[in-house]
């Protein structure tokens, strides 16, 4: 049974950091990438970041560079989403997702196949 649980959300103030973890099971790790989502009260479900499990490369959306880091651990099956210098705009429900599609990296939910139960994220002002 594929499954992707995530963890380490919660309420920060801002500037503050969190680190989200994505554990996943039941696949091959090796064939996919893992992406981070988020989704807000009222809006669309949009990309944040996401690493190819095959060679390591990230990606970043526009509204998290320089902010937010993902790195993966594939002996453990585990990615990692450190985001630091948060702001009230990145208060959301955090998804990660495994994408087995050659465009993974364009962070479009449907390029993915699986998907975690989300971990809430509140950054207060």
């Amino acid at each position: 049974e594929v499954q992707l649980v995530e963890s380490g959300g919660g309420l920060v103030q801002a500037g503050g950091s969190l680190r989200l973890s994505c554990a996943a099971s039941g696949f091959s790790f090796d064939d996919y990438a893992i992406g981070w989502f988020r989704q807000a009260p009222g809006k669309e479900r949009e990309g944040v970041s996401c690493i190819s499990s095959s060679d390591g490369s990230t990606y970043y959306a526009d509204s998290v560079k320089g902010r937010f880091t993902i790195s993966g651990d594939n002996a453990r099956n585990m990615v990692y989403l450190q985001m630091n210098s948060l702001k009230p705009e990145d208060t959301a429900v955090y998804y990660c997702a495994a994408g087995s599609s050659t465009y993974y990296y364009t962070l479009q939910d449907f390029d993915y196949d699986y998907w975690g139960q989300g971990t809430q994220v509140t950054v207060s002002s």
